[in-house]
């Protein structure tokens, strides 16, 4: 628009913006409105800023307080880095975070574990129906047991292995092993030797998950 310096203020008045009160700013939101009191999506105070409209910035924007979001919050291109998110739902399409902590529930299509480690992208789960059975007997000194501490629940899948089963002598590949909760945070270990000839396995650690899914 042309300056205000070449027109009449009757000609011109309705371009100037303007609280509604009469009164200038003051610590109370007020509406902006033009000269003919058009009202505007924005709102001025001495401590704020509100809109009732949409709001865009093609700039970086740096927001040092608290930010809550009434519905959602989408970044289409770029990169969003955010300190700490709470929120109740989130869909998020690509993202790298150092610590997720979900309360509720979380949806994930593809999971990534590290930064170029494998994708999970299916898991399935099922119950089914024990009703018992027999077992035939077998010498004691096929296999060796014991227990440790794992956070855990009965019912829980454990995933478990020994980095020195590989070291094993005798019996060589012709061992099992099973791992399952015995206890509330208890995990027994069943290593078994199918081999014609005695073996031992050394010292080592072992390194186990435990699992729970639900309907």
């Amino acid at each position: 628009m042309p300056t205000l310096g070449t027109q009449t203020i009757s000609s011109s008045f309705a371009q100037l913006l303007k609280t509604f009160t009469t009164g200038g700013l003051s610590g109370s939101l007020q509406v902006v409105t033009d000269g003919d009191d058009t009202s505007s999506a924005l709102s001025l105070s001495t401590t704020g800023v509100s809109s009732t409209g949409s709001f865009s910035v093609d700039g970086a924007s740096t927001l040092t307080g608290a930010v809550t979001f009434g519905t959602n919050i989408t970044a289409s291109t770029g990169t969003a880095t955010i300190g700490t998110l709470s929120c109740s739902t989130a869909s998020i399409g690509t993202s790298t975070i150092g610590t997720l902590a979900v309360t509720s529930t979380a949806t994930v299509g593809t999971l990534r574990v590290g930064a170029s480690g494998p994708r999970l992208t299916a898991v399935s789960y099922g119950t089914f129906a024990f009703s018992g059975g027999t077992v035939q007997t077998h010498a004691a000194n096929d296999s060796t047991t014991g227990t440790f501490g794992l956070p855990c629940q009965l019912g829980d899948i454990v995933i478990a292995s020994i980095d020195s089963l590989g070291s094993t002598a005798g019996t060589g590949a012709l061992i099992a092993t099973n791992f399952f909760p015995i206890a509330t945070d208890v995990v027994e270990y069943n290593i078994i030797g199918k081999g014609t000839t005695a073996g031992t396995i050394p010292a080592g650690t072992i390194y186990a998950t435990a699992l729970r899914f639900t309907d």
